[in-house]
């Protein structure tokens, strides 16, 4: 280009532009003219909007949010799992969400048609934790009791589950019924509803020292044998 024309460009340019340099180092507030080539490997970083799971704790759990009954309770349990990826890999920031009846089957809520009625002070139906010490998760609350389903009959005692994990741009929601309640859960419209014994499996919580225990598989293994845990749409 001729001087002529260099002088057109500069009397128009941005201050941007007529100021910059060319050298590596940047001067606070000068910018650098660039070559067009990196000068340093690319890096795709990992952006809070392709990602859940990190972000999980900050804000949504709280110090006793696995405890929906005070430790100590009378005839307190303690529900406990691990949360497993479609690689069969522990999720180490996912959150467990639960929601259920008091032990008598009772929701102190105005939606309860049977009237807001509790006999449990203390108890407050909600419990939520995040997965610690490599994938678990654990909630200290209550037995609940068993509800009305729909239909005339009674619902076996269940807990309501929301997890929360990376690689979900919204929740899954699933249940814990419970291994000791077999008549219960033979009668269950929600268990009778499920194809075979291998789903319904996928659901049910086994007896443990101090409560119960279920793992929640959010894709299954087939070359394993292990069933991806059903989920309901909600």
């Amino acid at each position: 280009m001729t001087a002529e024309g260099d002088g057109v460009m500069a009397s128009h340019a941005s201050p941007l532009v007529r100021d910059a340099v060319d050298v590596e180092v940047r001067r606070p507030g000068t910018p650098r003219r660039g070559t067009g080539f990196l000068t340093e490997p690319f890096r795709l970083g990992t952006t809070p909007s392709a990602t859940v799971g990190p972000y999980l704790a900050i804000g949504l759990t709280w110090d006793d949010g696995p405890y929906a009954v005070p430790a100590g309770t009378p005839g307190a349990v303690w529900l406990r799992g691990r949360v497993f990826d479609g690689n069969g890999d522990l999720v180490p920031d996912a959150m467990i969400e639960t929601w259920q009846a008091d032990p008598d089957g009772r929701f102190a809520h105005p939606d309860d048609p049977r009237g807001a009625v509790t006999h449990e002070p203390g108890f407050r139906w909600l419990g939520r934790s995040h997965t610690v010490d490599g994938g678990e998760y654990a909630v200290l609350t209550l037995k609940p009791g068993r509800v009305p389903d729909g239909e005339g009959g009674l619902q076996a005692p269940h807990v309501d589950v929301s997890v929360f994990a990376r690689g979900l741009l919204d929740r899954v929601v699933t249940r814990i019924y419970f291994a000791d309640e077999a008549e219960a859960n033979a009668e269950d419209v929600v268990l009778r509803s499920l194809p075979d014994d291998a789903s319904r499996a996928t659901l049910i919580a086994r007896p443990t020292d101090d409560g119960y225990r279920l793992d929640i598989r959010l894709q299954g293994r087939a070359d394993e044998g292990l069933d991806e845990t059903v989920f309901f749409a909600v």
